[in-house]
């Protein structure tokens, strides 16, 4: 129930903000809307007022605005008030407003998370130093080493560990040069992402990480770890000589030796200790009975701050995003990247589930990815219509009702060529549906 009520709440918000943005600027430059709708037909509830008819929609995948005159083959009666009666300025104002208020929107949600303030890895902003170098994994195969600096990845400048996962993470299965800086000297490794096979999204990795270590901050009196001395404060560095980086690599480093003896390297007082420790077993489980935490910072920005930020994150999105698309384009991409509905109910519910700040962080991201997408020049898309309208005013002619037609039939069949692909992806994502399909 949680995640049907948060994926209706995050898709019913940023289609109607859509849509408002497309009714605005209608009526602004006087156009009449005839229908106001949320989510598609068969129409479940509406209302008059006015001209126009408001409604939901039984499907809540969408929604639309309903102009006077707005399609070539309406009947029209040469109004002022139709749609196609307008100046090219006047409908590109109408078609631009409702990607342009999702944009907007992203920016707005994003900035009033920040403001609140967060936790965030201390790791984030910080120059990505190699500290780890994970054994089998791409970056051992091609020389890696701790202590690298990292400089580029696939021809991007880097600055923090953020922008290395966000580039590597969204070129899984690709060729990709790393540039290094190393005994002050660069140098340049080529290496191929791999995704986690358990993952239910593609999302590359090298295997490399930063130089930072989970905390104690409390140990349970009289389980494995207080007799063994651990102690609240220390800093966990490694498990039987392997680096630990974080919580969760030290719990699966526990939970997979219950009963088995293993050596926990601390750092205490900036000194490096060996400790003796047992885990006790919990069912097929290894426990140790402390509490641990990643190395946290807080960000409380205030409202001017927020708002920089949040333009910041979300420049630097749009970038990966308009590369992905372009890989996608040119084949660079995995269509398996590409989420459908039942990809987005899954992670609305799953970060519902994280609190109001993951879910609205979710929505801003989805909110500029829906703006941008609709921006795209594919004809039904509010793009490709005003691509359309460019192209005509370079003409200085309108074109035909049937070559509008068939520019418009091309783009329904990219769009639902692109539908199909996310349906699929979403359904591999389901893994009861997964297991029906003998090909995987």
């Amino acid at each position: 129930m949680t995640t049907f009520l948060a994926f209706i709440f995050v898709l019913g918000v940023l289609v109607f903000v859509h849509e408002l943005g497309h009714f605005v600027a209608a009526k602004r430059v006087g156009v009449k809307v005839l229908k106001f709708q949320l989510g598609f037909n068969p129409t479940i509830f509406r209302f008059r007022r006015g001209d126009t008819e408001y409604g939901i929609g039984a499907l809540p995948f969408g929604g639309f605005v309903k102009m006077a005159g707005e399609n070539p083959d309406d009947v029209r009666s040469g109004a002022s008030d139709e749609f196609l009666s307008k100046t090219k300025w006047e409908r590109f104002q109408i078609l631009i407003m409702g990607p342009a208020m999702n944009l907007i929107l992203a920016v707005v949600v994003m900035a009033v998370v920040l403001y609140q303030g967060a936790e965030v890895p201390a790791f984030e902003d910080q120059p990505p130093v190699v500290g780890v170098v994970t054994e089998g994994t791409p970056a051992a195969g091609v020389d890696i080493q701790p202590g690298d600096r990292i400089v580029s990845v696939a021809g991007r400048p880097v600055e923090t560990w953020q922008e290395v996962f966000v580039t590597i993470g969204t070129r899984p299965n690709r060729e990709i040069p790393i540039v290094l800086l190393r005994n002050g000297l660069e140098i340049t490794r080529t290496v191929t992402p791999v995704t986690d096979p358990e993952s239910r999204f593609e999302i590359g990795d090298i295997g490399v990480l930063p130089d930072v270590h989970p905390r104690v901050p409390a140990v349970n009196p009289g389980d494995p770890a207080d007799k063994a001395g651990i102690k609240p404060g220390d800093v966990i560095l490694a498990v039987d000589g392997q680096p630990i980086t974080f919580a969760s690599h030290l719990k699966r480093a526990i939970s997979a030796k219950p009963g088995q003896r293993i050596v926990v390297s601390v750092l205490r007082d900036g000194q490096r200790i060996e400790i003796e420790a047992t885990p006790a077993r919990q069912g097929e489980t290894g426990w140790l009975g402390v509490s641990i935490q990643d190395e946290m910072r807080v960000i409380q920005p205030g409202p001017l701050q927020a708002i920089t930020m949040s333009v910041e994150r979300n420049v630097q999105y749009s970038m990966l995003i308009g590369e992905s698309v372009w890989g996608l384009v040119t084949g660079q991409t995995s269509p398996r990247q590409i989420m459908g509905p039942v990809g987005i109910a899954q992670l609305s519910g799953e970060t519902a589930r994280l609190g109001w700040v993951a879910l609205f962080s979710f929505m801003a991201m989805l909110s500029l990815n829906l703006g941008l997408v609709n921006l795209l020049p594919i004809p039904v898309l509010d793009g490709g219509h005003i691509l359309i309208m460019a192209i005509e005013g370079i003409a200085r002619r309108d074109f035909s009702f049937k070559v509008k037609e068939k520019m418009l039939l091309a783009g329904l069949v990219v769009l639902m060529t692109l539908m199909v692909t996310v349906i699929y992806n979403d359904l591999t994502r389901v893994s009861w549906i997964e297991n029906l399909m003998p090909w995987r």
